[in-house]
């Protein structure tokens, strides 16, 4: 991680941490185009729990932080990059796994990652591979990051994740953002076990979405329309 990044990410957690002790939340809320704040339109509840799959660094970006930070959250954070979890874990509360998430019969125990930060993606994710370079470029780009690199990462389905830790609350929220790997991040949950009240996912391919999640979930609200994806929040039936 940038050195010069560090200095500046710690003093802004320190003045997001002094707000949070006095119950002032306008530093916490960094999910983008406000996410977080049409979540909490359904979810307007104290002491839920959350899995968040894509978790980055535990704040950019984050769907769950305020919940945490502000409602008394409890979760699970999934993020497979080791410097970001590691951020991670100096961001937040929740546990975090370490782990790319896959379809139920995945042939290997680990998978390629291709690393662009916040648009980081395992191969096969994309349509192709000139897919995933273009998506890679595009996070460079954006992010004005100066290279990008590959990695191996451990591949487990969520259940597996679920069981091991033994977690068998009810789960109020899946926030699952994992740039194009989300249908098959869904096949890994077993939904005759673990079926969390609400999903909210990014959405490149919906239909392929909705084929997991057809017959135990509905479509409540597209949070956002963005032309080259969704965010989608389905309700369980």
């Amino acid at each position: 991680m940038n050195g010069l990044k560090r200095p500046y990410r710690a003093m802004a957690r320190a003045a997001r941490s002094a707000c949070e002790a006095v119950g002032v939340a306008w530093l916490s809320r960094p999910a983008l185009y406000a996410i977080d704040r049409k979540l909490e339109r359904h979810l307007d509840i104290d002491g839920g729990f959350f899995i968040e799959a894509g978790a980055n660094d535990g704040f950019r970006q984050s769907n769950t932080y305020y919940f945490e930070k502000m409602r008394g959250w409890s979760g699970l954070l999934i993020e497979p990059v080791p410097a970001l979890a590691a951020e991670c874990r100096r961001n937040r509360r929740a546990p975090v796994v370490e782990a790319a998430l896959v379809a139920e019969g995945y042939p290997t125990q680990t998978g390629e990652l291709h690393f662009a930060d916040l648009m980081s993606t395992m191969a096969g994710a994309l349509e192709d591979a000139a897919a995933t370079a273009r998506h890679v470029a595009q996070g460079l780009a954006v992010q004005q990051l100066s290279g990008s690199y590959r990695l191996q990462v451990p591949a487990r389905t969520m259940s597996a994740i679920l069981d091991e830790l033994g977690i068998n609350r009810p789960i109020d929220l899946l926030s699952l953002d994992v740039e194009g790997a989300e249908a098959s991040a869904l096949r890994g949950l077993d939904l005759a076990r673990h079926a969390p009240r609400f999903i909210c996912v990014e959405a490149r391919d919906r239909a392929a979405i909705e084929a997991v999640l057809q017959s135990r979930y509905r479509l409540l609200e597209i949070l956002t329309e963005l032309g080259s994806h969704q965010d989608m929040l389905y309700v369980r039936r």
